[in-house]
């Protein structure tokens, strides 16, 4: 009887394990390939992969502007936030492929350094973050309490969708990317 209760005891365990998502993130060498030729604007930002950015508002709005020319995609997150947990593959997985033509940033609000370095750690993004505390940043895009949100600016600068909520997969992102930035 002891050997049955232990042994649904680790299967329960096992059941009811972390329901994280993998990391989609390629070795380092494998993304800085995939990201080579980029063109100086978008390197910039992969030479910044997986940093969180202080600078506040006027900071992110200088890096939007620097943009100007290449279709920019905000993704407000914080490593407390399961849906944005959920949705980070997404992310790491989109943000390679079209790294070379579409600008990511990353916009991490509400958190602490600590667990939002060890969050990108795990889950290593080709772009950094800015460090949004008082949720001053996602005011420029209208991102405020809801986590997570991403913004879509096309190559001109504006604002063109800003959408509340997860992304399920890849599919739904690459909609959105295709849809707004273009």
């Amino acid at each position: 009887m002891r050997r049955v209760l232990a042994l649904l005891a680790v299967v329960l365990i096992a059941g009811c394990g972390s329901s994280e998502p993998r990391s989609a993130a390629p070795s380092k060498a494998r993304a800085e390939k995939r990201l080579a030729g980029s063109p100086a604007p978008l390197a910039k930002l992969h030479a910044q992969a997986n940093q969180l950015l202080d600078g506040g508002r006027d900071a992110f709005e200088a890096r939007l502007a620097s943009l100007r020319g290449y279709p920019v995609v905000v993704n407000q997150w914080g490593s407390w936030c399961g849906p944005c947990r959920a949705e980070f593959p997404v992310f790491q997985r989109q943000s390679l492929k079209r790294g070379r033509e579409v600008a990511f940033l990353g916009v991490n609000g509400q958190d602490n350094n600590g667990n939002a370095k060890a969050f990108l750690a795990k889950y290593p993004v080709s772009y950094p973050s800015y460090i949004d505390g008082d949720l001053s940043i996602s005011a420029v895009y209208g991102g405020g309490q809801a986590f997570p949100t991403t913004a879509f600016y096309d190559a001109r600068g504006r604002l063109r969708y800003t959408h509340a909520g997860p992304y399920a997969n890849d599919a739904q992102l690459a909609a959105d990317i295709d849809r707004y930035t273009g």
